[in-house]
């Protein structure tokens, strides 16, 4: 009785953020074992929760045994028994959201901007706003909650070398911040390659242990993909690599949704022209999201940008769990996304 009532207390000690793995060193777990998981990518107890057993076994000095003694003992922390809808409507209305800087865009994403905990694909062709909309989210998750920000840093993974820190100067001085404290909440890495892109998110689960971070971007999630894997032959491993990659952004977001006000996380991707003959002769705009079936899956709300008139852009929501399909115009303005001045 008295272990039960230890371990509850111990769950409601960790309710304001992720439980760090060295937590399960209270529950037995050796120093050394607990090591190993840390430099494995797994820095907190959800994140060897959700991980399957077979993953832990791949660890070199992590036997069967072990195994399911640190998965027995994680399960202790966190609950991934069934709740009743009332309970998760609960939790659902306490996520907050974060604003892109246009009042157009965030009213067609319900409301408030990018949801946090769910992850929130943007594509479109070159020059349709992806990447000035990661710009702006970049500052604007650091405001207050109360100005539709996180309270929180960003993590910013680039793999187009597309990043510019002037963009993010012009945006901090229209919501009156600091552009040095901007830059400085800005965790930014290039990626060079698709492993090299997935060792970032391990890093990233590392930083987002110890830190409150409230935005992670991956600007595009794709191009990379493109480049490292060419040809039919290849599609396979491709498609294998980009779901395995795509599995630890979903874990990340789910390792923090219950915890201070979670992560918003927001991909970029790239289109491809669709020529399979009538598909593409009865649609005026004959180009779909590259990724397949994989990146539809993962992604929770899906976007399609296409360009407007003069500075003026246009969202379609292409995909969402419960967002009708509606468009919603705004701009690329000096200082960020921002509404658009004539539709």
């Amino acid at each position: 009785m008295a272990t039960i009532q230890h371990e509850q207390e111990v769950a409601e000690e960790d309710v304001g953020g992720p439980i760090l793995i060295g937590r399960l060193e209270e529950f037995g777990i050796s120093q050394a074992d607990i090591k190993k998981l840390a430099e494995n990518g797994f820095h907190t107890v959800e994140s060897v929760s959700f991980t399957p057993k077979k993953n832990l076994l791949t660890i070199k000095g992590i036997s069967d045994a072990k195994a399911d003694k640190i998965l027995l003992e994680a399960s202790k922390l966190v609950p991934m028994g069934f709740t009743t809808a009332t309970e998760f409507h609960l939790r659902r209305s306490e996520i907050i959201s974060i604003t892109t800087g246009s009042t157009e865009l965030d009213k067609l994403l319900g409301g408030g901007g990018m949801e946090t905990g769910a992850i929130t694909e943007i594509f479109g062709e070159f020059r349709t706003g992806k990447t000035q909309i990661c710009h702006t989210l970049a500052v604007t998750c650091q405001l207050p909650v109360t100005m539709g920000g996180g309270e929180g840093k960003c993590l910013y993974i680039d793999t187009e070398g597309t990043f510019r820190p002037e963009r993010l100067l012009a945006v901090a001085e229209r919501y009156g911040l600091n552009g040095e404290e901007v830059l400085e909440n800005v965790a930014y890495a290039r990626a060079y390659n698709t492993d090299h892109q997935t060792k970032l998110l391990i890093q990233a689960s590392a930083m987002m242990s110890e830190q409150r971070f409230a935005l992670l971007i991956v600007d595009s999630a794709t191009s990379l993909y493109r480049t490292d894997f060419s040809g039919r032959g290849e599609l396979s491993a491709r498609q294998m690599h980009l779901a395995r990659f795509l599995r630890v952004l979903m874990r990340l977001a789910d390792e923090v949704r219950d915890s201070w006000f979670g992560i918003a996380v927001v991909l970029t991707n790239q289109v491809v022209a669709q020529v399979d003959g009538q598909a593409a002769m009865f649609n005026p705009d004959p180009k779909k999201p590259i990724g397949g079936n994989i990146m539809a899956h993962a992604s929770t709300t899906r976007l399609s940008l296409r360009k407007g008139r003069g500075e003026n852009r246009i969202c379609k929501i292409y995909d969402s769990p419960c967002l009708p399909e509606s468009e919603a115009v705004f701009a690329i303005l000096a200082d960020g996304i921002g509404d658009a001045k004539e539709a």
